[in-house]
């Protein structure tokens, strides 16, 4: 009679645990299949605690230092979400948004010291309103990559753009080198058929994903970068960090005699098809025409061996000069509002690249991005 007791028990059991088991898999798959229906991470995304429970970050997330409270991830409303350009504009507010390159996002320089944190300091008005302006520049370099921000920009209310190019944003071999490109098929697939982008979207290093890449469990690293960027609002509302600013190696001053310049050479140079030049004559085509002001940034300009050659190990000076002649061109056919300020800041300033300066370069800058800026509000001001 025990042994009975005993199977019956254990029947009912093992019975239960295969109803538990199977009720909880169908669970997992129903969640996985809603997920995959829904595709809500860009709903998520838009749930932050940053502007609402801690300040917006004053510049996009990048990098993957945990001490620095700081990550990158490619969930661009997340990004945009964590920025203080995601905070209601007041009424009295000049907008006025930068894009750019690692130059603008301030690589070896803390918020105050990148170019926004020294034009901020201004306390700039035009027509009575305050001027503030947000960084949103992005490390990596495609122009591609900076007009997707441009126009994520759009949502923002943004009343004029700063646009920083160099020449090696240009290449349109480059054009989707970018990770947070590469992982924003959608977005870039929109922007291709909208703006008529000239983008390879069968380049094999564009992330496409499958069915299981659009599950729950297929998007949990992308849930857990979310998760992490709103735990590190706290440690960054804290203490203002975002970057571990540490030793540096400088730029090349010397160089060898090869004036190559990604395939091209100075015998065959690249011709204006081989530049992105359609990247920037599509911010012409957003939706809200915002005015915007291109301006080539200062490299260095190096003095040792082979100087009469290159500019800087970026940039053999045959390859620099027809980039700024067919960009000056460019802006003259396009009626574009350029500016060059290739030039204007001392060699000295620049640290551990042909575009990253110091503090006092930073400032140099905003001083010179200053007389731009007042000499176009005044016209503005005129033709209104």
């Amino acid at each position: 009679m025990i042994g009975w007791e005993w199977l019956t028990r254990y029947n009912y059991t093992r019975s239960f645990i295969v109803r538990v088991i199977a009720k909880a898999g169908l669970l997992f798959l129903l969640v996985n299949l809603i997920f995959w229906i829904l595709q809500p991470l860009p709903i998520i995304g838009r749930i932050s605690i940053y502007n609402i429970l801690v300040p917006g970050r004053e510049r996009l997330p990048y990098g993957e230092s945990p001490e620095a409270y700081n990550l990158s991830l490619y969930n661009l409303d997340a990004m945009f979400a964590s920025h203080n350009i995601a905070r209601i504009k007041a009424p009295d507010e000049f907008r006025v948004a930068v894009i750019g390159d690692s130059a603008v996002w301030g690589v070896l320089l803390t918020n105050p010291s990148t170019l926004t944190g020294y034009l901020n300091r201004e306390l700039l008005t035009f027509e009575g309103k305050k001027i503030v302006f947000y960084n949103l520049g992005y490390p990596t370099l495609s122009l591609t990559k900076d007009f997707i921000f441009l126009e994520f920009a759009t949502r923002y209310q943004p009343d004029l753009i700063l646009w920083l190019v160099t020449l090696e944003s240009f290449p349109i071999s480059d054009q989707l080198a970018s990770p947070i490109l590469q992982n924003n098929v959608s977005h870039l697939q929109r922007l291709h058929e909208e703006y008529g982008l000239d983008l390879d979207m069968n380049d094999a290093r564009l992330v496409h994903p499958n069915i299981w890449d659009k599950t729950l469990l297929g998007q949990r690293r992308a849930l857990a970068d979310w998760w992490r960027l709103q735990l590190f609002g706290i440690g960054w509302s804290n203490t203002g960090i975002d970057q571990q600013i540490r030793g540096f190696e400088p730029r090349s001053n010397d160089f060898d005699q090869d004036t190559e310049w990604h395939t091209f050479t100075i015998d065959e140079p690249f011709i204006e098809a081989d530049l992105a030049f359609s990247v920037l004559s599509a911010s012409k085509k957003l939706p809200t025409q915002i005015p915007t002001i291109i301006i080539n940034e200062p490299i260095y300009i190096a003095d040792g061996a082979n100087s009469d050659l290159h500019y800087n190990f970026w940039y053999p000076q045959w390859a620099y000069d027809r980039y700024r002649d067919m960009l000056q061109q460019q802006s003259e056919q396009n009626q574009w509002n350029y500016i060059d300020l290739w030039n204007q800041i001392p060699p000295e300033r620049f640290t551990d690249s042909p575009v990253h300066m110091d503090e006092i370069g930073s400032q140099l800058l905003s001083e010179k991005v200053m007389i731009v800026l007042n000499n176009f509000l005044n016209e503005l001001k005129d033709t209104n």
